[in-house]
């Protein structure tokens, strides 16, 4: 899912295509992407971009007339763009969703998943993108007190807050995952026992990874558009980069999978050597499931020196 430093590129690189035009067009291309009946889409044509913002994940198109166009791409949803004249790279058929046509060119949003969960809703008014915004608080300005207090609101692991949208804004899977080696600390660690110092520190984590995210990636943009918005990236410490070695201490990082998401960390870096618990992989090893960095090792090294490990 794109994240707050890839909305915040989008915007950066929306802003001067759209701002001051007229949205000549919608072509909706899926029947059940525009979430919204009233207003109704088609009163969005012909009206003038007077602003963008992000509000969480999203991305908001400010229209005169007080109307807001407001786009969340979910997973799998992208933004394209494409000048007059330039079809290439071309964009399949069946992953667009809609068009939205401007003098300057057309913006495309699509989703490359069979589940489509990208959505569309024009609303009406500054309370209408309200109601839209899960609250959670902007990490970027915030202040080191009320960082606190969205964190020790309720009491869940350090991991699942960060990614909580009704408690801090625009952070996901992967940049939790950067954010929290960055800080050295346990994805699993509860927020409640977090000390001021720890928040202190986990706030200015949160805050460079988030800022040197969004100038990498709107350095590697340059004045084009994103065309590779992904959650797995080479230059990442941790996320996506199970077994490889930590950038910092050289250990393999690891990886616990609950549901539908993982967390990936470094267990020299972060739980002091200790391998945090898969829930399936725990419960099927019992007490074969290695506890530390050591042990695993030991293991490795004792399947090597069977005949038939192989």
């Amino acid at each position: 899912m794109p994240e707050l430093p890839d909305v915040e590129v989008y915007l950066r690189k929306l802003g001067p295509r759209v701002v001051g035009q007229v949205l000549e067009r919608i072509e909706v291309k899926s029947p059940f992407v525009v979430r919204s009946f009233d207003p109704a889409i088609r009163e969005a044509v012909g009206r003038r971009v007077t602003g963008t913002r992000r509000v969480g994940k999203r991305i908001v198109l400010e229209l005169e007339g007080d109307l807001f166009l407001v786009v969340h791409l979910m997973i799998a949803g992208r933004l394209r763009w494409r000048a007059p004249g330039v079809s290439r790279p071309a964009i399949a058929a069946k992953l667009e969703l809609a068009r939205f046509g401007f003098a300057g060119g057309t913006l495309h949003l699509t989703e490359a998943s069979s589940k489509k969960r990208a959505s569309i809703h024009l609303v009406r008014g500054r309370a209408g993108v309200a109601a839209l915004d899960p609250g959670g608080l902007e990490p970027l300005s915030a202040s080191v007190a009320d960082f606190a207090a969205a964190l020790r609101r309720e009491n869940h692991t350090i991991k699942r807050s960060l990614t909580d949208p009704h408690l801090l804004s625009g952070i996901g899977n992967a940049y939790s995952d950067e954010i929290l080696h960055r800080a050295r600390m346990s994805p699993v660690k509860l927020t409640k026992r977090l000390s001021d110092d720890e928040i202190a520190g986990l706030l200015a984590a949160v805050q460079a990874v988030l800022t040197e995210w969004t100038e990498r990636l709107d350095r590697e943009v340059g004045d084009g558009f994103p065309e590779k918005v992904t959650a797995f990236r080479a230059e990442m410490a941790v996320h996506g980069r199970f077994k490889q070695p930590c950038p910092v201490c050289g250990a393999p990082v690891q990886r616990i999978v609950h549901a539908a998401n993982e967390s990936n960390y470094c267990a020299r870096c972060q739980t002091g050597g200790r391998l945090l618990a898969d829930r399936a992989l725990s419960r099927l090893l019992k007490e074969d499931w290695p506890r530390t960095l050591e042990e695993l090792e030991e293991g490795k090294a004792a399947r090597r020196g069977l005949p038939d490990a192989e």
